[in-house]
């Protein structure tokens, strides 16, 4: 508020800012839960919350801040290890703010966010970590390509199948035409020869019909029997060969 200074006896001691203050927290080592060593550094944003408190609560509330940020963060990364690290440094950064709300609440000050800038690994570390990346990459491309092996013989196989299916149905399928083509022929050589042998025997009923198929029968004999020794030279023939009105009779 409005206050009245009296010369020689009263002065202004302290001056605070209400205004967000940034501060760089100094390069320090910090040991993880797995022994590497890091080089961490970061960027505080705090503001003067009670100046009273600011004010007569600690002797230097920036410089009591940044020690508590610093040991704080060496605290929190002993609970890492250095994969999380890097995985977690959201998580790793509001734990710092939270640790140093606790502790500078009593100082007037809060503590808005806190940042870490650059996080230096060992140069073997680093090495290591490189090589565990290129390895990691390396088996992922393996596993890759023996998949995509893997589908391609798949797909192989699986097409090999379906044309071995395929083709079975077509063979299945040409079967069934043939053997249904097969009776449908023999059923119309069956009813043609039933026609035939109908015709032939009402031919025979009528009148001469039994002469009239004696003459057929001899005409075959005769072209038969010109044929004889066409395509052999040993010959099988009964003793009355040239009786042929006996052998028709018969």
């Amino acid at each position: 508020g409005l206050n009245f200074l009296i010369p020689l006896l009263d002065r202004i001691r302290y001056v605070q800012s209400l205004k967000e203050i940034v501060i760089n927290v100094p390069e320090q080592s910090a040991v993880t839960l797995d022994n590497v060593t890091l080089q961490i550094d970061g960027v505080l944003y705090l503001r003067v919350m009670d100046p009273y408190k600011a004010s007569y609560g600690v002797e230097d509330p920036e410089y009591a801040v940044t020690q508590l940020a610093q040991t704080t963060m060496r605290s929190e990364l002993g609970k890492l290890s250095l994969d999380r690290v890097f995985r977690e440094r959201e998580s790793l950064n509001a734990n710092i703010v939270d640790a140093i709300n606790q502790a500078s609440d009593c100082w007037g000050i809060r503590c808005l966010r806190y940042e870490i800038k650059d996080i230096h690994v060992p140069p073997r570390v680093k090495e290591s970590m490189q090589m565990q990346v290129e390895a990691e990459r390396r088996k992922r491309a393996t596993v890759l390509e023996s998949e995509g092996t893997r589908e391609s013989a798949i797909n192989v196989a699986e097409g090999q199948k379906q044309a071995q299916i395929l083709a079975s149905e077509a063979e299945k399928a040409e079967q069934i035409n043939k053997a249904a083509g097969e009776a449908n022929a023999m059923l119309v050589k069956a009813r043609a020869k039933a026609e035939a042998i109908q015709l032939l025997a009402a031919a025979l009923a009528q009148q001469h019909g039994s002469a009239a198929a004696s003459l057929s029968v001899a005409e075959q004999y005769v072209s038969a029997f010109a044929k004889l020794a066409k395509d052999s030279n040993t010959l099988l023939l009964p003793a009355n060969t040239g009786d042929v009105t006996n052998m028709v009779a018969q």
